[in-house]
């Protein structure tokens, strides 16, 4: 099994960046998926893919995966820069 450690990114719904904060564990079992002929929906033989676990730091999303013996790969990902701006710059 193979995990995956990521900070998640904002919805495009939201404007705040509260969600940035935490580090998120995806746990990829390997297994394949296959979709119900019915319905539609995905199923499986494991749940172990619908894990998703959070963390407040990376720090601890690497030990919980080395202390169940998963292999992992981190994610970083790049800051986002805010340039401050001021209305009266426009009439500079």
């Amino acid at each position: 099994m193979k995990a995956k450690i990521f900070r998640p990114s904002k919805t495009a719904m939201q404007s705040g960046r509260a969600k940035e904060k935490s580090w998120k564990l995806i746990i990829d079992d390997g297994s394949h998926q296959t979709k119900d002929p019915l319905i539609g929906w995905n199923g499986g033989a494991t749940t172990k893919s619908q894990i998703n676990l959070f963390f407040s730091s990376k720090e601890k999303a690497i030990n919980y995966a080395e202390r169940h013996k998963l292999d992992y790969d981190v994610l970083e990902s790049s800051n986002r820069r805010i340039i401050s701006k001021s209305y009266a710059d426009n009439f500079k």
